[in-house]
């Protein structure tokens, strides 16, 4: 698939924060998201085996479109640290109806207002120009809680997921989530989102080989693969 790189902004300390776009401009793509907290780093690994894929693969068709932004918080992940430069938590920061200022000492603060950081915004400013059909938000999790995790009206691509990389299918993570991009883009935007938890037990080449097949099936709209 043909490839070009945009830059979508600036982190609070001047990093770019760096989309790759891949496929037909016609059509809504699937946007793939990694590296959210920093100290995530399989996320960013996966995002970054994703965007080699879809570079090698030669997948085509009128709804095979992709764009991956492979690290959002790229202060946090130079230092492995979940928050951003400014000690807030990315994904409890978008403007959402139950968004929470929280403890500014807590790993889960939310900022001083809602989308107060640069790369939140950048997020939105994305999605809002690109309008994706359906989203796959990357994360990692402790204590055997991986799962596909669905926000609005994506159980059935977690669950075309779940048949590709066996992870269990989730409509709640199980804990309060303010100001969350779930909560954002697929509760209240109604964008098919899954947010994809990878185990932290298992290694990064175990997570990249069980998910290959479910991400491509994500940017085919879950069509049968082709080509992979």
């Amino acid at each position: 698939m043909p490839r070009r790189t945009i830059t979508v902004g600036r982190s609070v300390e001047g990093r770019p924060l760096c989309v790759y776009l891949f496929g037909s401009s016609k059509s809504s793509p699937t946007v793939f998201l990694g590296g959210f907290h920093g100290d995530e780093p399989k996320s960013v690994r996966l995002t970054d085996q994703l965007i080699g894929w879809l570079s090698d693969e030669g997948l085509e068709g009128p709804t095979c479109s992709a764009i991956v932004m492979p690290v959002v918080n790229p202060d946090g992940y130079d230092i492995r640290k979940r928050r951003n430069a400014r000690g807030v938590d990315l994904n409890r920061n978008f403007p959402t109806a139950n968004w929470q200022r929280g403890n500014p000492r807590s790993r889960l603060f939310g900022g001083d207002q809602p989308a107060s950081e640069p790369e939140t915004r950048a997020v939105i400013r994305l999605l809002e120009r690109y309008k994706p059909s359906r989203i796959v938000s990357i994360h990692s999790i402790d204590r055997h809680r991986f799962c596909n995790n669905y926000d609005g009206p994506a159980k059935r691509l977690a669950e075309g997921m779940a048949r590709h990389n066996g992870y269990p299918v989730k409509g709640g993570i199980g804990y309060p989530t303010p100001g969350s991009f779930g909560t954002w883009a697929g509760v209240e935007r109604r964008i098919p989102i899954v947010t994809l938890e990878l185990p932290s037990h298992h290694s990064v080449k175990r997570c990249i080989g069980d998910n290959k097949m479910a991400l491509l099936y994500a940017v085919l709209g879950g069509r049968p693969l082709r080509r992979v």
